[in-house]
């Protein structure tokens, strides 16, 4: 065991030994000299790896791509869509624009309606009955008039982003509002004028006689029993509705890329 201590220097005859030999080393004037630079070298290549952390530059892992690079996309399940309800789908995916709310789109032009869920998925569509008149804005003040006071081409459904909500009309029944203050809703079909034949017009093949109503835009019954009663159950969901005069990045505001 004293032959190990020794060998590795603790011994205290081998330090009192070596500390004059030191001093004699240290009064030579050139090998102090050689001394203290290798020592001033010293500091500063120690201090240069200390600090050098600071000026490399810092590499991050590439864990997931920049938000405005990542692009989702809505899912149809194979149904078939125009191009711009395609576009604005994928928009709102990609940019979480209806805030994790199950959303409808209403392509005016197509005169049909969608449903997706909160995950962007298609649950539905359906043909629609739509304002009469051609047009993307409410007539201001529309909401206060008696309806019999509104001109024929004043009959629009207002295009633009909405929080839906439940609520009921004049007659007592029960509605989702898009645009209160326009008194614009989405409602079960009427048919209490029968010159006007609003079934027929959502059972033909084609959109060009769905324009008749008033603004409001009309549901078939089993589809709106059937999908956009629960989908506004819980809590209110997004409406959109699709421009038919102005584009769609001007009406939704869309960022160039996804224009």
């Amino acid at each position: 065991m004293n032959h190990n201590l020794r060998s590795v220097g603790h011994s205290p005859d081998r330090r009192a030994s070596i500390a004059p030999r030191l001093i004699s080393l240290l009064r030579d004037k050139e090998i102090a000299r050689g001394i203290a630079r290798g020592l001033v070298a010293g500091g500063i290549i120690l201090a240069a790896l200390l600090w050098w952390p600071s000026f490399a530059p810092v590499r991050h892992q590439d864990t997931a791509r920049p938000t405005g690079d990542i692009i989702r996309k809505a899912d149809f399940n194979g149904h078939h869509s125009s191009d711009d309800v395609r576009r604005i789908a994928d928009w709102i995916a990609s940019t979480n624009d209806a805030s994790g709310h199950s959303f409808v789109l209403i392509d005016k032009r197509e005169a049909q309606l969608y449903v997706f869920d909160a995950d962007a998925r298609l649950s539905a569509s359906t043909p629609v009955l739509l304002g009469g008149a051609r047009g993307d804005d409410s007539v201001p003040g529309i909401g206060n008039r008696q309806i019999s006071a509104v001109l024929p081409d004043e009959r629009t459904t207002p295009a633009g982003r909405f929080v839906g909500e439940r609520g009921h009309n004049a007659r007592g029944e029960d509605v989702i509002w898009v645009d209160y203050d326009a008194a614009v809703s989405m409602h079960r079909v009427l048919t209490s004028n029968p010159e006007e034949r609003r079934l027929e017009r959502l059972a033909t093949p084609t959109s060009d006689d769905n324009r008749i109503s008033y603004g409001c835009i009309n549901v078939p019954v089993d589809f709106y029993e059937a999908h956009i009663q629960p989908t506004f159950a819980g809590a209110p969901a997004i409406i959109y509705v699709l421009p038919e005069v102005r584009s769609v990045s001007e009406v939704f505001r869309m960022h160039a890329s996804a224009s």
